[in-house]
């Protein structure tokens, strides 16, 4: 298992050093113009320069910390609204067939529909505010939440609901909370983790078109503008490793409160 992980390990940086040599030999060989594109080795430099705030940077109003914490407002602020909204609508559609039917023609019409393609509206109604990145955020994590949770409840078979049924549970709270819920929390944690992807992607698309002022979105915008294609990246290296590490939260609490769900596989 530690030599497994080992080469696990040595593969994975392996990559991202290749990556990031033909990264800078391409750049040396094609580009030669710090103002188009910056090699790897200037970007990990200003990244390490924004994430400590140096004075060159703070002037001209970047602070990487700041707009994280910024971004992971927006984020959480957006998520946690879809979470409860999807979850809730979910359980209840999933419960009842009529609500499902009732429901069915709005989500179709509405979850096509990007998220950016709200932006115009979330600018008009709730203004440059953070109420406005987060309802695009709402709109685009909501409904992989509220389908899959859906899906889960509707899926749990009817032996086991007939079963606590037989051993005394009546009420509907109990089937809920004894049967119903559990049986399709890997559904709500699928649907879980796809919505906090696209959160994130709606985070940095409305910070990027200007609904919030403040953020890694609106920071890569304003690196544009300056021409500063370092900033420009270091910005979005930030974004990826946030995104990654909210995958692996996500990941990581599902496979510890769902261990029930792995069986007899061995690993």
């Amino acid at each position: 298992m530690r030599l497994e992980r080992v080469k696990d390990f040595f593969i994975f940086f392996a990559s991202i050093g290749l990556f990031l040599a033909l990264w800078e030999a391409y750049y040396w060989i094609f580009v030669k113009n710090p103002f188009i594109l910056s090699p790897p080795s200037k970007v990990l430099v200003t990244f390490v320069q924004l994430v400590i705030g140096d004075p060159k940077f703070a002037e001209t109003g970047f602070s990487m910390p700041l707009d994280m914490l910024y971004s992971l407002y927006h984020y959480l602020y957006g998520f946690s609204i879809a979470i409860l909204i999807g979850f809730s609508l979910g359980l209840i559609a999933g419960w009842s067939k009529k609500v499902e039917k009732f429901l069915y023609p709005v989500i179709e019409l509405i979850r096509p529909i990007p998220p950016i393609a709200w932006i115009p509206i979330a600018i008009l109604l709730l203004k440059l505010t953070h109420t406005a990145a987060a309802f695009i955020i709402f709109i685009g994590a909501v409904f992989p939440i509220l389908l899959n949770t859906m899906y889960g409840v509707s899926s749990v078979e009817k032996k086991y609901v007939e079963a606590a049924m037989t051993l005394g549970a009546t009420k509907t709270a109990i089937l809920l909370k004894k049967v119903i819920i559990p049986a399709s929390m890997p559904a709500f944690f699928n649907g879980l983790r796809v919505g906090s992807g696209v959160a994130w992607m709606c985070v940095v698309a409305a910070e990027l078109f200007g609904v919030s002022q403040y953020g890694l979105g609106y920071k890569i915008q304003l690196a544009r503008l300056y021409h500063s294609p370092d900033v420009v990246i270091s910005y979005m290296l930030a974004i990826g490793i946030i995104g990654l590490i909210l995958d692996r939260l996500y990941r990581g609490t599902e496979n510890r409160l769902l261990k029930w769900r792995r069986g007899f596989v061995v690993e």
